[in-house]
């Protein structure tokens, strides 16, 4: 749940970054709220140590084609992957088709590679919400989204 005075816990593992790579994955669709995720997640990566060469970011089309793009990435030696897209509610069911299939293909990622496969996906009802999520009011899910990636790998390397 989204509320306004949530601050991120500490990882509750140490662990040294210097040889991971995290990729990232950001739907184009709705980039002005997409972008902002992946800047979020960027900035955080970036305060926890990791350098330039070690974040790996690939845009695609919508949220629909993260989980692919994020196998690749896996394919390519990511200790992680960030999946990042956000999903607005319209007026047919194109929303529920595209929010489960793109959270069943993130979580099927992860779960077949063993690795952690961060579910980044923005699903809701109006573009205010959204903006509210990806650096607004409540904060911005693609840092929490890049907090989740590290508290794994941390928990995976213990």
């Amino acid at each position: 749940m989204a509320t306004a005075d949530f601050t991120l816990p500490p990882i509750p593992f140490s662990f040294i970054t210097e040889n991971l790579k995290v990729g990232i994955v950001v739907a184009n669709w709705n980039n002005h709220i997409t972008y902002k995720l992946r800047d979020g997640a960027t900035a955080f990566l970036k305060e926890q140590g990791f350098e330039d060469t070690q974040i790996i970011t690939h845009e695609v089309p919508g949220s629909f084609e993260l989980a692919l793009a994020g196998e690749w990435l896996f394919r390519k030696g990511c200790d992680a992957v960030i999946c990042l897209g956000c999903v607005i509610q319209g007026d047919t069911p194109h929303f529920d088709y595209v929010c489960s299939a793109t959270t069943n293909g993130i979580n099927q990622i992860g779960l077949e590679n063993k690795k952690p496969a961060i579910f980044g996906l923005l699903t809701t009802l109006t573009e205010q919400q959204a903006l509210d999520r990806s650096g607004g009011k409540l904060g911005n899910k693609g840092t929490e989204a890049a907090h989740t990636a590290l508290w794994m790998l941390a928990l995976k390397n213990q």
